[in-house]
C-alpha cells in the first residue's frame, strides 16, 4: 500500500530533520575530541586544523553547484547520493589510522554535508510549498538543526567518555541509512524544467582561491612568507578572488549576481553571516584545547564547559524573531554581532584572571551564545527575503558560501594568531641562541599542549596569551561587523526602522 500524501510529508520532514542532525553534530561534536585526536593519531598542531578546515572548505566547493545539480538531475536523487556518501564517508572517518586518513576523509565528508545541506532546503521547500505546513516543516528542520549544533559537544564528549573517540564518526553511519530509507519512501522527485547550466568557471576559481589563502595562512608561518611558496599560493588566493568577480559578471546565469549586493537589507545580513563565522564559531574549534589545555579539564568537562558557549544558541532564537518582528534584523543582527563580540572580549578578560577556571569564562560564553541565537536565524531570513522570491535560492547559496568561506579562512587565521602569540610569550623564557623556526614549532606543540621541556607555569602563561590574543580578534572582529552591518543596513537614517519598546 503506498503511502498517503501526509505521510510522505510526515517521512520527508523526518528524513530532511535527521540529515540536519547529523550536520550540526558533525560541526560541534568533533572540536570537543581534537585533543584526543591529537594524541592517539600522534597529530600535530597543522593536523588538527586540517581536520576541521577539510570539511569546511570541501563543503564550500559544493554549495552553489549542488542547488544546479539538483535541479538538473533530480533533488531527490541527489538528496539520497549525499546521505549515503556522508554515511561512508563517516565510517571512513572513524576506520582512520593516521591523521592524513581522516583529513582526506573529512574532505569527502564535507562535501557530501554541503550537498545535503542544499538538498534538504531544496527538499522542504518542494515538498511543502506554501502556508502553516511549510512554516511548520522549516520550524522543526530549524529546531533539529540547532539541536546538533548546541548539544554536540556534550554528546561527542560523552562519547569519547563512554566508549572512544571512533563513534563520533560513525554513529552516523547507521543514521544515514535510517535517513535514506525514509528519504526514499517519503520524498517526492522534482527537477526544475529551465535545467539552469553549471558554472563551473566561477564554481572553480571560487574553490581554488579559498584553499590558496587557507593554505597560506596554515603553511606560511612555518615556510616563511617570503617562501615562493607561501607568495604563490597568496598570489593565487588574490587572482583567484578577482577572476571570481570577472567570470560572475560575464556568465549569462552566474553563481553570484553581484547586482544584489545593492540592497542594502541584503548585504547588510550578509555581513552578519560573515561576522558570526569571523568570530563564534571559529573560536569553537579552539575553545575545546583551551578548556583541556589551558584549564586542565577532562573532556567530558570540557563538554559541559562548551554547553554554555552553544546552549543559547539554542534557546534565544525564538526571542529574535520576536525582536525582529518588533524592531527588524536591521537592528536586531547588528546588536546580535555586538554581543557576541562582548562576549569574546569578556571570555578573554576572563582568561586572564591569575585562577581562570570555567567560572572566569563563564558570562563570556553565555554572552556570546545568546549573540550568536540573536544573529543567526534573522541573517538567514532576511538575505532570503530581501530579494525577489526567485532569487531566494541564489541568496542563500551565498549566504551559507559567506558563512563557509569566512569560516575556512577564520580557522586558519585563528590559529595563525594562536601560534604567534605562543610565540611571542615563549620568546623570553627559551635560550637566546634559538632560531626562529625551532621556537615556532615549540610554540606550536604548546598550543597543542604538549610543552614538556617548560616549565609548566611558563606554559599555562604562553598558552592564556596565546588563547586570549585569539578571543581578542574574534571579539573584535564581531564588533567591526557590527559597526559595518548597522551603517550598510542604514539603521537611524530617513526612512529606516525605529527602535521601540517590548
Amino acid at each position: 500500500m503506498l503511502p498517503t500524501t501526509s505521510q510522505q510529508n510526515a517521512l520527508t520532514l523526518a528524513a530532511v530533520c535527521l540529515a540536519s542532525l547529523m550536520f550540526g553534530l558533525e560541526i560541534s561534536s568533533v572540536p570537543v575530541i581534537l585533543p584526543t585526536l591529537e594524541t592517539v593519531l600522534h597529530g600535530d598542531f597543522k593536523d588538527l586544523q586540517w581536520i576541521m578546515n577539510a570539511y569546511t572548505l570541501a563543503c564550500t566547493t559544493v554549495l552553489m553547484a549542488t542547488g544546479t545539480l539538483a535541479d538538473r538531475y533530480g533533488r531527490k536523487r541527489l538528496l539520497l547520493a549525499s546521505l549515503a556518501l556522508f554515511g561512508l564517508s563517516s565510517l571512513a572517518c572513524g576506520w582512520a589510522g593516521s591523521t592524513g586518513v581522516l583529513i582526506a576523509a573529512r574532505a569527502l565528508q564535507g562535501m557530501a554535508g554541503g550537498a545535503m545541506l542544499i538538498c534538504q532546503v531544496a527538499v522542504l521547500s518542494q515538498q511543502f510549498p506554501a502556508g502553516a505546513a511549510r512554516g511548520r516543516a522549516f520550524g522543526a528542520w530549524g529546531i533539529v538543526f540547532g539541536l546538533g549544533l548546541g548539544f554536540g559537544p556534550i554528546i561527542g564528549a560523552a562519547i569519547v567518555a563512554l566508549s572512544n573517540w571512533q563513534w563520533v564518526f560513525l554513529v552516523h553511519g547507521p543514521l544515514a541509512v535510517v535517513a535514506l530509507l525514509l528519504a526514499g519512501l517519503g520524498v517526492t522527485e522534482s527537477r526544475d524544467p529551465q535545467r539552469r547550466k553549471l558554472d563551473v568557471a566561477g564554481i572553480a576559481t571560487l574553490s581554488l582561491a579559498v584553499f590558496s589563502l587557507a593554505w597560506c595562512l596554515t603553511q606560511g608561518p612555518a615556510l616563511g612568507f617570503s617562501d615562493p611558496r607561501s607568495v604563490a599560493s597568496l598570489a593565487v588566493a588574490l587572482a583567484g578572488f578577482a577572476a571570481v568577480a570577472v567570470i560572475e559578471r560575464r556568465q549569462p546565469e552566474p553563481m553570484i549576481d553581484f547586482s544584489v549586493f545593492r540592497i542594502r537589507r541584503f548585504s547588510g545580513a550578509l555581513l552578519g553571516s560573515a561576522g558570526m563565522n569571523c568570530s563564534f564559531w571559529p573560536f569553537m574549534i579552539y575553545l575545546p584545547l583551551y578548556v583541556q589545555h589551558g584549564l586542565g579539564y577532562s573532556s567530558l568537562d570540557t563538554g559541559l564547559t562548551l554547553l554554555a558557549y552553544t546552549l543559547p544558541t539554542l534557546l534565544v532564537p525564538p526571542l529574535a524573531e520576536r525582536l525582529a518582528l518588533r524592531y527588524r534584523a536591521d537592528a536586531v543582527i547588528p546588536a546580535g554581532l555586538l554581543a557576541i563580540g562582548t562576549g569574546l572580549l569578556l571570555m578573554c578578560w576572563g582568561s586572564r584572571a591569575d585562577a581562570a577556571s570555567w567560572l572566569t569564562i563563564l558570562p563570556g560564553c553565555l554572552l556570546a551564545g545568546t549573540g550568536l541565537g540573536l544573529t543567526n536565524t534573522p541573517v538567514t531570513n532576511t538575505t532570503t527575503g530581501a530579494v525577489p522570491g526567485e532569487r531566494a535560492g541564489m541568496a542563500s547559496g551565498i549566504d551559507i558560501s559567506a558563512r563557509m568561506v569566512s569560516l575556512s579562512i577564520n580557522i586558519a587565521l585563528m590559529g595563525f594568531i594562536l601560534v604567534a602569540a605562543i610565540q611571542s610569550a615563549l620568546r623570553e623564557h627559551v635560550p637566546a641562541g634559538i632560531d626562529g623556526a625551532a621556537l615556532r614549532a615549540l610554540a606550536e606543540e604548546v598550543s597543542a599542549g604538549k610543552g614538556g621541556a617548560l616549565p609548566a607555569g611558563v606554559a599555562k602563561l604562553a598558552l592564556a596569551q596565546g588563547f586570549g590574543a585569539v578571543m581578542l580578534y574574534g571579539g573584535v572582529a564581531a564588533c567591526l561587523f557590527a559597526v559595518a552591518s548597522w551603517l550598510v543596513f542604514g539603521v537611524g537614517r530617513a526612512g529606516a526602522p525605529r527602535l521601540g519598546r517590548l
